[in-house]
């Protein structure tokens, strides 16, 4: 793990995954006086009480504390942080959830089986690009869900503005074996002798670009198999290679830690976290969970999203909520979910920069739209026009 005579490693290889090293890492201990925010620490992973973030978050002075507590604990800390009841009302989580229930049971009737990364294909049911499919099926819904502050205050502390968000929803059932342990996304997707070929500052980096996130469609005991983690495993440099290896599974296997949760709580952590979804041992509950995979304005999303299909399915909602008194961070946290946040990539010969060094984003105008109070027929046609823009 140290670094050459002449500075950090340009290359990686299966070579320097040392279990010893692994296990001086991940076997330090979380301490609470490091994080005066947090509420407890329970095997070594930090448990936020949402309710109190809220009201530190809702000071702008003390936001930004909140927010540096936060990125620090999922990059120098445990790399995981848990939101006890990040959604405070019960009713939104179950109006999500009925959409949900509805969109596995079309694919039933359709025949469809959803694969998993890494799980038996068609053990556990799956909607891929959940996120678009609320949206369009129930904006209302999508609206009071993804206007969370708390899910727009990680996103943030730990990419900045202009996240994208992605959503996958997950039903473990009863008697469903777990995952195999893994990272994600970006690198996590590639097979060692792939990811070996980027240089060690890229699997230094791709950790930051993307946040995971699971929120509790339904109460959670362990029995049913929450996802299983490895705190500090985030901070293992050769880690997108070392979880391949069958020592660094065992130890997964023996070290794990699981957490139960409750029914509105959310679970945030830093994609390279070695953790696998568990194995549901109960006879009658169906552990749903939807995954979020929040991607950075510089990175790539893994999920094909069309936004501007979201925007138009949602904006009419967000103009009546604006008429009945939503505020300008909940309607800017929708639109955060909704809307691409970053200009690029263009076509710069028909979309130049304007005041600026860059086009306008999608986002901004639609924050226009709303300020403006533009019609859902006037805000489509922009929209379009500046797709138009954006082609080669």
């Amino acid at each position: 793990m140290a670094a050459t005579p002449a500075g950090p490693r340009t290359w990686l290889s299966e070579a320097d995954c040392e279990l010893e090293d692994f296990r001086a890492l991940v076997e330090r201990a979380t301490e609470i006086r490091d994080y005066p925010l947090a509420a407890s620490v329970e095997g070594n992973v930090l448990l936020y009480d949402g309710d109190r973030l809220r009201g530190l978050a809702a000071d702008p002075a003390r936001r930004r504390e909140v927010q540096a507590e936060l990125s620090r604990a999922l990059s120098d800390g445990p790399g995981i942080v848990v939101l006890e009841h990040a959604f405070p009302d019960p009713e939104v989580v179950d109006r999500a959830t009925e959409v949900f229930e509805a969109l596995i049971a079309d694919q039933h009737l359709a025949g469809a089986t959803a694969g998993d990364h890494f799980a038996k294909p068609g053990a556990n049911d799956r909607v891929w690009n959940a996120l678009e499919k609320l949206a369009v099926r129930a904006p209302e819904v999508f609206a009071d869900y993804y206007a969370n502050d708390l899910v727009a205050l990680v996103c943030t502390a730990w990419l900045g503005p202009a996240y994208q968000i992605t959503s996958q929803v997950n039903v473990v059932n009863p008697g469903a074996a777990a995952q195999t342990v893994h990272r994600d996304y970006h690198l996590g997707f590639l097979p060692p002798e792939v990811a070996a070929r980027y240089p060690a500052q890229v699997h230094r980096l791709s950790r930051f670009l993307t946040l995971q996130g699971a929120v509790a469609h339904r109460d959670m005991p362990v029995e049913s198999g929450p996802t299983m983690y490895l705190p500090r495993s985030h901070r293992y440099e050769p880690g997108y290679l070392a979880w391949w290896r069958p020592e660094f599974r065992a130890y997964f296997e023996a070290h794990h830690v699981q957490l139960p949760l409750r029914k509105g709580d959310a679970v945030f952590f830093d994609p390279a976290l070695f953790h696998a979804a568990g194995r549901n041992r109960t006879a009658d509950v169906r552990r749903m969970a939807n995954l979020l995979q929040i991607s950075s304005a510089f990175g790539r999303a893994m999920e094909a999203v069309d936004r501007e299909r979201v925007v138009n399915a949602v904006y009419p909602v967000l103009l009546r909520r604006k008429a009945q008194g939503a505020g300008e961070p909940w309607l800017a946290n929708v639109v955060a979910a909704c809307a691409e946040g970053y200009p690029f990539p263009t076509n710069l010969d028909r979309d130049p920069p304007v005041d600026g060094l860059a086009p306008r984003a999608q986002a901004e105008l639609v924050l226009r739209a709303l300020r403006e109070e533009w019609t859902p027929d006037a805000l489509r046609l922009e929209l379009r026009a500046g797709a138009v823009r954006r082609e080669s």
